[in-house]
């Protein structure tokens, strides 16, 4: 396929543009070569034309494999949503009905997969069978730079400045708690609340300190004056449930990292942090409209329908909806409630 060029511009074939995005990717023609099933001296044969009717390098090729120049950057992140549209529009062609069809790429962060995850998979696979979510679990930081190098259609992230050029909007906020064994002998049976000061003085196994969470973490105890003493700094969500759930010590995240060794949430206590309660702001990131696909759009509405569901239901505990997402029998319902309060204080 090629794309029509107009007076004076270049001709560009679309094999040429995914042979180029493809070399990117691997790093040297040799693997590419091998990826894409063609001799190496043609690929570079490719590449050259490529370049010669770009007018400008794209590669830079050294002993060590090729990287793309400025502008074969550029090209790579045109070139892969180019792709993608075209993926997209001949899946249409070739269908049979009227049903839709696509992939979505969708970036969530552990915790988030441990409550949203398999509910919103079962949610499209029953009411859009034709959609392929592919959900990529990540820490923020890395989730933030794969929706700026366009790798992602959706994800959530944990700030409002992770990728700029994309459509931002509050989903929930998270409230965080100290975490420990139904069993554990840290915290007397009867307490439900924990000052920081108390949280400060239990052995915490946390997040490194460039984790987002493990930041936002410190910027309240740098408010009181202090220093956080982890006794372990574990990334791997999985293995610091694992380590708390064995003694280690108390832990600070979202309520839904009950959820991480599995569907037992009985067997953990989650104690709210009173005084300052610590919460983190969750935000979807989407594609420009101008980039949308009708499936990227179908699974944003999808994704706030059941992160509400979930929440309204009782099923995801410890966080808020936005009023905006939430339905008006929950924003009476709340409302009620915090009328009922001011009574009783009263």
């Amino acid at each position: 396929m090629l794309i029509d060029a107009g007076p004076g511009e270049t001709e560009m074939d679309m094999r040429q543009l995914r042979y180029f995005v493809q070399i990117v990717e691997s790093g040297s023609l040799a693997k590419a070569s091998r990826q894409l099933f063609i001799a190496q001296p043609a690929l570079s044969q490719q590449m050259a034309r490529l370049e010669d009717e770009v007018g400008k390098a794209l590669l830079v090729r050294s002993s060590r494999g090729v990287s793309p120049t400025e502008n074969g950057d550029a090209l790579y992140h045109h070139a892969k949503f180019m792709l993608r549209q075209l993926e997209q529009a001949v899946g249409v062609a070739r269908r049979e009905c009227v049903a839709i069809t696509g992939r979505v790429a969708l970036g969530l962060a552990p915790t988030t997969v441990c409550r949203l995850g398999l509910p919103l998979v079962v949610h499209l696979r029953e009411k859009y069978p034709g959609i392929v979510l592919n959900i990529v679990e990540a820490l923020s930081g890395h989730l933030a730079s794969m929706a700026r190098a366009d790798q992602l259609d959706l994800t959530v992230l944990f700030n409002h400045t992770g990728a700029s050029d994309l459509t931002i909007e509050p989903l929930l906020d998270e409230e965080l708690f100290v975490i420990v064994p139904q069993d554990s002998r840290l915290v007397a049976k009867n307490r439900t609340t924990l000052r920081l000061e108390d949280v400060a003085k239990l052995p915490l196994v946390l997040p490194s300190p460039e984790h987002g969470l493990r930041k936002r973490i410190s910027v309240e105890f740098e408010r009181i004056n202090v220093q956080i003493d982890a006794v372990a700094e574990i990334d791997s969500l999985p293995l610091l449930m694992s380590c708390v759930a064995a003694g280690m010590g108390a832990t600070i995240k979202p309520m839904a990292a009950t959820l991480a060794l599995g569907a037992s949430p009985l067997r953990w206590r989650c104690l709210g942090i009173s005084g300052t309660p610590m919460t983190r702001a969750n935000y979807l990131y989407t594609l420009p409209p101008h980039k949308r696909s009708n499936c990227v759009e179908i699974v944003r509405n999808e994704l706030k329908h059941v992160v509400r569901r979930l929440v309204e239901s009782g099923e995801w505990k410890g966080v808020k909806l936005p009023v905006e997402y939430r339905s008006p029998r929950a924003v009476a319902a709340e409302t009620s409630a915090e009328m009922d309060s001011i009574a009783s204080d009263a």
